[in-house]
């Protein structure tokens, strides 16, 4: 499995790349496996501001259905509408084309609280 360093990461298994004041959010490489199959992704909070650690939205596999948690408080700014077509894009490419939100950071210190690629390696 894969952690890339220049991304942090949530206890839920969220991770976060940030780019400027604006940030992409997906899930990992561990989650998706564990998740198996992804079949679709719902994200109701297109515009709205999330707090962090707040569930933005869900994603859904064959056997199951999983929150999808906030890793900083921000607006959601961007779906990525190729899941709609293609939401194995998450299992193949969590990391890259598997993004799921863009996200306008609201208060960058809350980065922070979150774990560096060996920190979560090491929680799992």
């Amino acid at each position: 499995m894969q952690f890339p360093d220049n991304l942090r990461y949530t206890s839920e298994h969220e991770w976060i790349r940030v780019e400027g004041d604006e940030a992409f959010v997906g899930i990992t490489d561990y989650a998706q496996s564990e998740l198996g199959e992804i079949v679709f992704i719902d994200v109701p909070t297109l515009g709205e501001t999330v707090g962090q650690g707040e569930v933005f939205g869900s994603i859904e596999a064959v056997k199951t259905v999983s929150d999808l948690n906030m890793p900083v408080s921000g607006e959601v700014l961007e779906i990525n509408g190729a899941l709609d077509a293609q939401p194995e894009l998450v299992n193949n490419d969590p990391y890259g084309e598997g993004w799921i939100i863009r996200i306008a950071v609201k208060d960058a210190a809350e980065l922070d609280s979150l774990m560096d690629a060996m920190a979560y390696e090491a929680s799992l």
